[in-house]
């Protein structure tokens, strides 16, 4: 009898253990949930956070906080929820927050395995715009001034990932464009539209204002697809210039030891909030495209961005930092 009741005991318990990860996934969240943004209020991955928190709120039956920490190249906020240690909260943002970090410090101040996918979200839909003043209406026409007045044109990003990008291509081309720093990106759309920027490269919900009132010109998206929000405006591949082509991908990420079920189970909530029609149409109003997907789907397509920009680093003379 001790023998059947110890291999009983011995069942439960391993059912129990192998049940646990399952069992907290589904209790989960118990209290408030944060969501850590590297981004100031009003940018693209910023009302994009508001909309989906307000939908999983009502889902998780817990409230859901959106946080924004920027500064720092993305740093402040990649810290603060790296120091949290705390399964309810979680970092969402771009991409292009992070991922050119090993190449803009000789040393990084965080292990970039903290931050382990849970979704993607959106691809926010990135404006390649010129002042109005300026008077050209491509890219190609650009880049033909640029030509012909060495050194008479310049160009501002904001994002880490998108200087590089940008840095690279001008060196490439035999382009004399000098870059301006920015750390606001108001600023650098106030002087793109009085013609002190000549080109600039930010999301759509940032220059959206000014593209309306007419004093900037949208001349491509930076997107790998183009997008009907802004009809008859081409991607860099269509305009010819793929190198410049860069999707602002947004996702969710929590720490590495989150058990794989409370992942898929995130990104099924998050898709399912996604699948919203009246919350699709607010977000792509706010120039997000909506591209729900698993982890694995996240870390993939993060894979292929840091792929590329490998290539831009090699261009630029660049080596990856280590920790």
């Amino acid at each position: 009898m001790r023998i059947v009741i110890g291999v009983v005991t011995t069942a439960l318990l391993a059912l129990v253990l192998s049940a646990g990860p399952m069992a907290a996934a589904e209790t989960w969240p118990q209290r408030p949930v944060k969501l850590i943004l590297p981004l100031g209020a009003g940018s693209g991955a910023d009302l994009g956070a508001r909309l989906i928190a307000e939908k999983l709120a009502a889902r998780w039956g817990q409230p859901v906080v959106v946080e924004n920490r920027p500064g720092g190249d993305g740093i402040v906020a990649i810290t603060s929820f790296i120091n949290a240690h705390d399964d309810h909260v979680l970092f969402f943002g771009p991409s292009s927050s992070f991922i050119a970090h090993p190449y803009m410090y000789d040393k990084l101040s965080y292990d970039p395995h903290e931050l382990s996918p849970v979704a993607r979200v959106t691809s926010t839909l990135i404006a390649i715009s010129v002042p109005s003043q300026l008077g050209v209406n491509s890219l190609k026409e650009l880049f033909a001034m640029a030509r012909a007045q060495p050194g008479k044109l310049n160009w501002a990003s904001i994002t880490g990932a998108t200087d590089l990008i940008l840095h690279s291509f001008i060196k490439k081309s035999g382009l004399d464009m000098q870059r301006v720093p920015y750390r606001n990106p108001v600023e650098a759309l106030t002087d793109t539209a009085k013609n002190r920027v000549h080109l600039y490269w930010a999301a759509y919900a940032i220059v959206r204002s000014q593209a309306q009132a007419g004093n900037v010109k949208i001349v491509a998206i930076a997107n790998s697809e183009p997008t009907s929000l802004l009809p008859g405006v081409p991607t860099p591949a269509q305009a010819g210039y793929p190198d410049l082509t860069f999707d602002g991908l947004v996702g969710l990420f929590g720490s590495p030891d989150m058990p794989a079920a409370l992942r898929e189970r995130i990104a099924a909530d998050v898709k399912t909030a996604l699948d919203d029609p009246k919350l699709h149409e607010r977000l792509t109003a706010t120039g997000q495209v909506v591209v729900p997907g698993t982890a694995s789907d996240l870390a993939a397509s993060i894979d292929k961005q840091r792929a590329g920009l490998v290539e831009v680093a090699n261009v630029l003379g660049i080596k990856a930092a280590t920790q």
